[in-house]
């Protein structure tokens, strides 16, 4: 029985898509398909680097690690307007994004959530990928 229960567990959890990983030329992809790319990065970070060509400038986290859900979310459903639109979002090295994104995908439900593997500093720059330069 407890077999069977635990099976049952795994099928509806894989039943759902949730968040996943995405390379380079993955990424690429799905901007030529349209799919909407979100840079969580704080400022400094857009015009240290850039970002990438088309990409939204949202920032999660301040310059102290803090956030306000409310308020990035507000902005956010502008971008991502259901919970099945797949979307992409990326940081500098893919670690503010693993936090995002499970958020997103676990606490808010969100099907079709992505991040660029190594974000943009070695999923993209390293790459030898351009950016487009912020002032």
């Amino acid at each position: 029985m407890n077999k069977i229960l635990l099976t049952l567990c795994m099928i509806a959890t894989l039943s759902f898509a949730d968040f996943r990983e995405v390379d380079t030329k993955e990424l690429q992809a799905m901007i030529k398909k349209g799919v909407q790319v979100i840079d969580i990065r704080r400022a400094g970070e857009f015009k240290q680097t850039g970002i990438i060509k088309g990409a939204h400038m949202l920032t999660f986290f301040d310059n102290r690690d803090k956030y306000d859900v409310p308020a990035w979310m507000n902005e956010f459903v502008k971008i991502v307007k259901t919970r099945e639109q797949p979307f992409v979002i990326y940081c500098a090295h893919a670690n503010r994004t693993k936090v995002v994104g499970n958020f997103l995908s676990k606490d808010l439900k969100y099907k079709n959530v992505y991040d660029l593997r190594g974000g943009i500093a070695y999923g993209w720059i390293d790459k030898g990928l351009k950016t487009v330069r912020i002032k």
